[in-house]
């Protein structure tokens, strides 16, 4: 087994500040072993938070991220880290979830990602985000992200 290149990782193994802003936050890449074998990868974060950019109150979501890696994985405490620094960070449920995919895209050249926000109610109404890269590659098993639609008391 080929030992992976880490020598480009600034915060793996290193005590690291929070990021003050997603736009602070440095996103850590390294490189993928197994490119071609369809092999997707998934990150949960089940207690994200943001903040009403209006209000300042606290948003949260459970938020599901499937990727089919080219080259690339994201380093998973940057990656970990990267959505910490949303805790006081004022975006709609929208922009922050395309925030996440976007630098993710930007970082990483997928072959194929997708994330799923599934924001938790706050004035009555969830707001779910969806958003992939385009199909899923033929082949690879993707499992459903399992997460089920916000019900209430209902």
């Amino acid at each position: 087994m080929a030992k992976t290149d880490v020598s480009g990782l600034s915060q793996l193994g290193a005590h690291t500040e929070l990021p003050a802003s997603p736009a602070e936050a440095v996103l850590e890449r390294v490189p993928f072993g197994s490119k071609g074998q369809g092999t997707a990868v998934r990150f949960t974060a089940p207690e994200f938070t943001s903040l009403c950019p209006m209000t300042g109150q606290p948003d949260f979501a459970h938020i599901v991220i499937d990727y089919i890696p080219g080259e690339w994985l994201v380093e998973s405490k940057s990656l970990k880290l990267f959505l910490h620094s949303f805790r006081n960070h004022g975006a709609f449920h929208e922009d922050c979830t395309m925030e996440i995919a976007n630098r993710l895209v930007d970082l990483l050249s997928p072959e194929w990602l997708r994330i799923g926000a599934y924001w938790y109610p706050r004035g009555g109404i969830p707001i779910d985000v969806f958003w992939q890269t385009g199909p899923a590659p033929e082949g690879a098993w993707i499992p459903d992200q399992g997460v089920p639609t916000y019900r209430g008391r209902g």
